[in-house]
């Protein structure tokens, strides 16, 4: 079962497990869940035992891209309904994924989990450690049951093991896709061509070992979602003048800089993005523009399929929805590479054998 507010992530989900033919889709706010989603949920309890919960309530006000943080922010307290769910279902164990700023709650979290029976400890992962090519930080609360007798630190110790020696670089992750040009015409999303690229077209695999990751050895000749988004003139010469790794402050773009008397809040309006180290955090603001993501050699933001690709979505997994909210989608997700490491530890420590 999936439960989310936002129905083109639901769409994206259903189409892309679409051999699950006992999937769930909820579109609906945990917070305030209406009579027909709870009856749902009701008789899927009575039918089966749930291991397993995942979740991610939104907590943006301790967002370290919030330059207004609120301690007060009642979208900070929301993880308290994925403890009420927690408590519904009675799961083994779960996962609370989070922005690292929520270290702040560490402790009030721990004990909230405890007081409904649950032991659960606390980690922030950096994704770039994991094979995933951006600088990333999430934090993790993982639960257990406490009638269940089963050290969590095992678990913590398989995701260490599973840490990588070498870092991939932008080069390797998107490096072989097909060069672009910024789309000129405003809110032509619906078009494809050569130049502004595809929602879906013909492509030929080529071999590297960061694609072998993401899609598990297997082969996926078709590129999707690879479109450029609108930029007017001004900004695509600033693409063009700034070098891979400078942002709004270099002398390149002085000139025509249009937050001139505003630097010390747009230091980062622009950044070019540099073929030869990590990426930055892919986050969805990216739905908006993608002055801050901008590609190390053409003069455009990154693409959806690209953030994908650093978000480290496979090959064929396609988004559903209006163009921007692709990006929402990608931005909003956890890096499927750290994803499966989390899930690997999570089996490999046998927590699931037996009853």
């Amino acid at each position: 079962m999936a439960i989310d507010n936002d129905r083109y992530a639901l769409e994206t989900y259903a189409n892309n497990r679409k051999d699950y033919k006992e999937l769930k889709i909820i579109n609906d706010n945990i917070s305030d869940l209406s009579y027909d989603s709870k009856k749902i949920i009701k008789n899927l309890l009575n039918s089966v035992i749930i291991d397993l919960i995942i979740g991610g309530p939104p907590c943006q006000g301790f967002s370290n891209v919030n330059k207004q943080k609120i301690l007060n922010d009642p979208r900070n307290k929301l993880y308290k309904k994925f403890i009420d769910f927690v408590n519904l279902i009675r799961p083994k164990i779960f996962v609370m994924e989070n922005v690292s700023g929520i270290k702040k709650l560490k402790n009030e979290i721990i004990r909230d989990f405890l007081s409904i029976d649950y032991n659960s400890i606390f980690t922030i992962l950096n994704s770039s450690d994991f094979g995933v090519p951006q600088n990333r930080y999430r934090a993790f609360f993982i639960g257990l049951r406490s009638d269940l007798n089963f050290d969590l630190k095992d678990i913590l110790n398989n995701i260490e093991k599973l840490k990588v020696k070498k870092k991939f670089t932008l080069n390797e992750t998107i490096g072989d896709l097909p060069v672009l040009k910024a789309r000129r015409i405003k809110n032509s999303y619906d078009s494809e061509d050569e130049e502004t690229g595809y929602d879906s077209i013909f492509y030929k695999y080529k071999n590297n070992t960061f694609r072998n990751m993401i899609n598990f050895n297997e082969k996926c000749n078709f590129l999707y979602n690879h479109k450029t988004r609108y930029n007017n003139s001004r900004d695509i010469k600033i693409f063009e003048l700034l070098p891979q790794g400078k942002d709004s402050l270099h002398d390149s773009i002085k000139h025509i800089m249009p937050y001139k008397n505003r630097e010390h809040i747009f230091r980062d309006k622009y950044y070019k993005l540099s073929y030869n180290n990590v990426s930055r955090t892919i986050t969805a603001h990216m739905q908006y523009d993608c002055n801050m993501y901008i590609h190390p050699t053409q003069a455009r933001g990154l693409t959806p399929r690209e953030a994908a690709r650093i978000q480290t979505f496979p090959d064929n997994y396609i988004f559903k929805g209006p163009f921007t909210s692709w990006y929402r989608q990608i931005g909003n997700a956890v890096p499927c590479r750290l994803a499966y490491i989390i899930a690997k530890s999570i089996k490999d420590s046998g927590v699931f054998d037996g009853k």
